[in-house]
């Protein structure tokens, strides 16, 4: 076997299969995809940059799996991305698709069969060796605090299509699922129609099938978030030549009376009145497992205006989701009930003077020469407006000239 000179590699037609590889040795193998990436996204070939990361973005939070989307969809548009937005990968793989890029990492790190696998169902340098799977189903469950506070299953039946036996292809449609019909709408005008196949209903292919009903356990695990999922993977419809889709409980988390959440915190709110602000308070606070927790005031403790209205006890939140044994806290906003005009006697009002710090001092003053006056109720938002002040501009001053302003004089 005679090898010519020029320092190249005999070897170079069978390194990585004959495709090139993601060295960018070689030439690019036959009937290589170097497109779907692109589709993924929704852009052309020819888009830059700024395009491809707009497209991700709009994508991505249509699809993320915490919004209720497709996680499998969401990591594929994450791998085109990723792939996409590196000159050096986008490159490698604009000329030997994704076997350019899967051998030396690309994709974070995942191997070949995994980054062919996510966009085609399998290897084959773009051709589906696999089946691809079909649309998952998103059912909303809505959950109450207690019961993401403790956990609950909860079973639901639910109605999926079963395909009986096997699925031919229709011969009407072609496999097509619609037929392009020719239409005379004038002479020698003929209008092209498409419009979808009677005989399959669309799908493309003849089957039998029938309804299956399914009861699946919901496991609602402590300290579930809102919106979080519960997926049950291959339950949706079967279809014809595809893995069948998941069916996906988003939970819903109910607002609740007492308690509200963010995380793994709680909040609640109390009123107090002025006796327990000064003189100290308790309280039993029926928690979300059913504990009686009593919440009191430390000695000489008093509740005032400012960052003291608001006060914690440390891990009585939510549990944490997938580590319940941590817990977030509870926090406590305090408002302060205080007696309304009039209804504190003059025994009473003299008891607290004697007992409260820094009593009102009487003020020496003359009756006859010094003005006593009193506080009304008022709105801060009127402030600057009082006075004769929207009068002002009826008149203009002696710098405009001496001449009143509106006044003219009537000449006889």
């Amino acid at each position: 076997m005679f090898f010519g000179g020029g320092g190249g590699d005999p070897f170079e037609h069978f390194s990585h299969g004959g495709m090139g590889g993601g060295g960018g040795r070689g030439r690019p193998a036959r009937d290589v995809d170097t497109t779907k990436l692109y589709e993924s996204l929704g852009v052309e070939k020819s888009a830059d940059e700024k395009e491809i990361k707009k497209a991700y973005r709009k994508l991505a939070v249509r699809h993320h799996p915490d919004k209720g989307g497709d996680e499998a969809k969401f990591k594929e548009i994450s791998a085109a991305y990723e792939i996409l937005s590196d000159a050096e990968k986008r490159s490698k793989y604009d000329k030997y698709g994704l076997e350019g890029v899967s051998d030396e990492g690309g994709g974070g790190g995942r191997s070949p069969d995994d980054l062919f696998s996510m966009f085609f169902g399998g290897r084959g340098g773009g051709r589906s060796s696999g089946p691809r799977k079909g649309e998952s189903v998103n059912h909303p469950i809505k959950v109450s605090l207690e019961d993401l506070y403790n956990g609950k299953t909860v079973k639901l039946a639910i109605n999926r299509q079963k395909i009986i036996g096997e699925a031919r292809s229709c011969d009407s449609c072609d496999g097509q699922g619609v037929v392009v019909e020719l239409r005379q709408i004038a002479l020698g005008m003929v209008q092209q129609v498409q419009r979808r196949c009677t005989e399959c209903s669309g799908e493309g292919y003849l089957m039998k099938t029938q309804k299956e009903r399914k009861v699946l356990e919901v496991v609602v695990d402590k300290g579930m978030k809102n919106g979080q999922k519960v997926v049950f993977r291959g339950m949706a419809d079967e279809k014809p030549n595809m893995e069948a889709g998941d069916i996906n409980f988003i939970v819903q988390e109910k607002e609740h009376p007492t308690f509200k959440r963010k995380g793994a915190d709680l909040l609640i709110t109390k009123t107090l009145s002025l006796n327990e602000a000064l003189c100290g308070f308790e309280w039993a606070l029926p928690h979300l497992d059913d504990r009686t927790i009593i919440i009191k005031s430390r000695p000489g403790e008093v509740i005032q205006p400012g960052q003291a209205f608001v006060k914690v006890v440390a891990g009585e939140g939510m549990p944490s989701h997938g580590n319940p044994f941590v817990k977030g806290n509870l926090y406590v906003l305090f408002s302060i009930d205080f007696p309304s005009d009039n209804e504190l006697n003059a025994s009473a009002i003299q008891t607290l003077k004697a007992t409260l710090p820094n009593p009102c001092m009487a003020v020496d003053y003359d009756e006859d020469e010094d003005e006593v006056v009193h506080l009304d109720a008022a709105d801060v938002k009127s402030f600057g407006k009082g006075g004769a002040a929207s009068n002002t501009d009826a008149y203009d001053s002696d710098e405009d000239g001496g001449q009143p302003g509106n006044v003219q004089c009537q000449q006889s």
